[in-house]
């Protein structure tokens, strides 16, 4: 269990930090940095811990039955780790804290409907890519992972803020009231927003694919 706990810690981590740092960097837009990086580390954990890096993905994992309900609360807890680790350090090097926050004027139930459609699609698409016995020998997991992330990034991030993960929506504004700042108070909606996108997307793979999970690739 510990290399699988350790494996979703580093890769929220690494997402996060990514997320934080390339957010204020003019010279590469957040969101091919982000969807790069992504790829990159679903591919280096996936035969771990199947690479959720996102509680919203490890509860629809868990929902489609790829997941025992066992490792649920562990996943989540390292996912939440690394986040707050990862908001550390982009305080550490950006000299202030990731503060997301929808755009001005959007209101709660937009920016809500909009991080639950880009994790909709998301745990869409990684339920497909990588737990479908149809696609268990494909090699374009982590490609379509990554890319779906890019491709959602910069389509809401302008609207919503661009979570798309209850990690990193909550510990990067738990990090800031640390700091005695004080977040959005839209926070919420980084947690809900997800957790309905994830689950509705369960729901839909599962009356679509009411086919056998694959374990992780060895």
């Amino acid at each position: 269990m510990a290399p699988k706990l350790f494996a979703e810690a580093i890769g929220t981590f690494v997402l996060v930090l990514t997320m934080g740092l390339a957010r204020v960097q003019l010279d590469v837009p957040a969101p091919l940095a982000v969807g790069m990086v992504l790829m990159a580390i679903v591919y280096a954990g996936y035969h771990i811990s199947g690479a959720h890096y996102n509680p919203a993905v490890t509860v629809a994992v868990w929902l489609r039955g790829a997941l025992p309900a066992r490792e649920i609360a562990p996943y989540i807890g390292a996912q939440l780790v690394g986040a707050l680790l990862a908001s550390f350090f982009v305080q550490y090097f950006n000299g202030f804290p990731i503060h997301l926050s929808p755009a001005d004027g959007v209101t709660a139930l937009k920016a809500l409907t909009g991080e639950a459609i880009v994790v909709f699609v998301l745990v869409y698409v990684i339920l497909n890519v990588a737990t479908h016995p149809a696609t268990a020998s494909n090699h374009y997991y982590g490609l379509a992972i990554g890319g779906t992330v890019m491709g959602g990034s910069f389509a809401m991030s302008g609207i919503t803020g661009g979570a798309f993960n209850p990690a990193v929506g909550l510990m990067p504004a738990l990090f800031e009231i640390l700091l005695g700042g004080v977040p959005t108070p839209m926070t919420w909606v980084y947690l809900v927003g997800p957790m309905l996108g994830g689950v509705g997307a369960a729901l839909a793979f599962r009356a679509m694919n009411p086919s056998p999970a694959v374990e992780p690739r060895s």
